[in-house]
């Protein structure tokens, strides 16, 4: 697997709280040779406890093709 990270944002409290949203592209090969390429949005929320930062909650979106309503996993950032 291949993970391609781009439009990353990320912007905190200061102090022990943050939250982060960017535009990931997964390639590779599943076990049977079935090929895997798609597009998400990713919008992660962390807490830093005992000094490190931990995800609480993700949030894994796909882009919308307006004409048909439908998720679009071929969208290219």
């Amino acid at each position: 697997m291949t993970f391609d990270i781009s439009d990353l944002n990320v912007t905190t409290n200061g102090s022990d709280l943050a939250f982060s949203h960017s535009i990931q592209h997964a390639t590779g090969t599943f076990t049977d040779g079935k090929p895997l390429d798609l597009t998400v949005r990713v919008t992660d929320v962390y807490r830093k406890t005992d000094g490190k930062w931990l995800i609480v909650h993700e949030h894994v979106s796909v882009p919308v093709d307006i004409k048909t309503g439908q998720g679009d996993l071929q969208s290219k950032p």
